[in-house]
């Protein structure tokens, strides 16, 4: 039997206990070469909050937990009783496993938000802004361009009287 990934839904906010409770039966030997992994897909998220920049961790999918395994009856129905869980998904009697494809492409998104923060303030062009951080700070300004591949944007800010474009980070501006 090979092992491959399943998708648990739990109750919202129940991800971690879940998670931490099937690790701590495969530790116990009630799922001892059963689970291999359990995953909670996460990212960084850079918000702005009194003037300080900080990095949380947002789910993806709230609500779920994959977990690599093999499935037997046993293992169905340990991680089905664990307290949070609500059930696997795929049909009522059957749960149905990931594709390869869907995995790979779950754990690819995951590795590359952990390098970069996604901003949790997304901007839209002609947003009006202050710049609370860098040589511009207490500036204010309008959005003219985004590029969230690079966290940056493009803020007219009066310089002198004058419309000046400044290229700035997400985190360095606020919304106003």
């Amino acid at each position: 039997m090979s092992h491959k990934w399943y998708v648990i839904h739990t109750l919202t906010g129940q991800e971690e206990k879940v998670k931490a409770t099937i690790e701590n039966k495969l530790q116990e030997g009630a799922l001892k070469e059963k689970v291999f992994q359990v995953l909670i897909p996460t990212e960084q998220v850079s918000e702005v909050k009194d003037g300080k920049k900080k990095i949380s961790l947002r789910k993806f999918f709230p609500g779920y937990v994959l977990v690599e395994m093999d499935l037997d009856d046993e293992a169905w129905y340990t991680i089905r009783n664990i307290p949070g869980v609500t059930g696997f998904i795929g049909a009522k009697a059957k749960p149905v496993p990931l594709l390869e494809s869907e995995v790979n492409h779950i754990i690819k998104q995951t590795e590359e938000k952990k390098e970069k923060p996604t901003p949790k303030v997304v901007f839209e062009k002609g947003d009006s802004v202050k710049v609370i951080e860098g040589p511009f700070i207490n500036f204010n300004g309008t959005v003219e361009e985004i590029n969230p591949d690079k966290g940056k944007i493009k803020v007219m800010v009066s310089i002198f009287g004058r419309a000046t474009p400044v290229e700035l980070e997400y985190w360095q501006v606020e919304r106003l």
